[in-house]
């Protein structure tokens, strides 16, 4: 007999998401997706100084950046992160090669977002 794994209906729970996009619609989108599973979203930051006030104000266990924040690029946040050992994605359409070499490692998803998706791109078999 085969055995099956319970798969949680919620692999977010507990975890708290910084949310960095500047398109509204999108970011409404995506919190809904993310709270849908469990997460508890940061943000959304629509501005790379909001995102690093956040950052410093509140409890983060992932991210989701956009990259470019009206004109903006978010590298410092994701320097930020890096800094704090706090696993983030890039939700973009930018190429690896649009990225800098620094960046290019990092996991990148098209838009909109399966929030399941970000569970397992941040998480991995960690989620709960």
């Amino acid at each position: 007999m085969a055995e099956y794994q319970a798969v949680s209906k919620t692999p977010l729970r507990g975890r708290h998401i910084l949310l960095v996009e500047d398109e509204y619609f999108i970011a409404y989108a995506m919190q809904c997706g993310l709270e849908d599973i469990g997460a508890s979203v940061v943000g959304p930051a629509a501005r790379v100084g909001d995102a690093l006030a956040l950052l410093d104000s509140e409890p983060v266990d992932g991210a989701i950046l956009d990259v470019s924040l009206d004109n903006e690029k978010v590298f410092s946040v994701a320097e930020a992160l890096t800094a704090r050992g706090i696993p983030f994605i890039f939700a973009t359409g930018y190429s690896a090669s649009d990225l800098p070499p620094a960046w290019r490692h990092v996991p990148r998803y098209e838009k909109p977002l399966d929030a399941v998706t970000v569970a397992r791109a941040l998480f991995g078999d960690d989620a709960p």
